[in-house]
């Protein structure tokens, strides 16, 4: 028995809504997390919900939400003490601010080949 007309549009209805939430679902996670690798000039971090690796190697717990990431840095740290404030600014770019200096702008890191 043939198809119809509205069951096929139907059908293709239902494919392209759950292609495009399919497709929307990982652009949203990446741009609305502050997790993932950071890199400014030569120093990188890496953010994992309340982990950080810190740009000197040492990894420790901090105060994490989706958009933000703060922690003091430890005593084996250069700027041992100092209060570090993260906020994510969008999709590739999130502010670091210490203790009231001038904040830096740090980037997504891209994969190298």
């Amino acid at each position: 028995m043939p198809v119809s007309s509205a069951t096929k549009m139907r059908r293709c209805g239902a494919v392209v809504s759950v292609a495009v939430a399919l497709l929307a679902g990982t652009g949203v996670a990446r741009a609305d997390a502050i997790d993932g690798d950071w890199c400014f000039g030569t120093l990188n971090l890496n953010i994992q919900g309340p982990r950080i690796r810190m740009p000197s190697g040492a990894e420790m717990t901090g105060s994490y939400t989706r958009h933000t990431f703060a922690y003091v840095a430890p005593a084996t740290d250069a700027g041992a003490g100092t209060a570090i404030d993260m906020r994510l600014l969008g999709e590739e770019h999130m502010e670091l601010s210490r203790n009231g200096a001038p904040p830096e702008v740090w980037r997504r890191c891209k994969p190298t080949s």
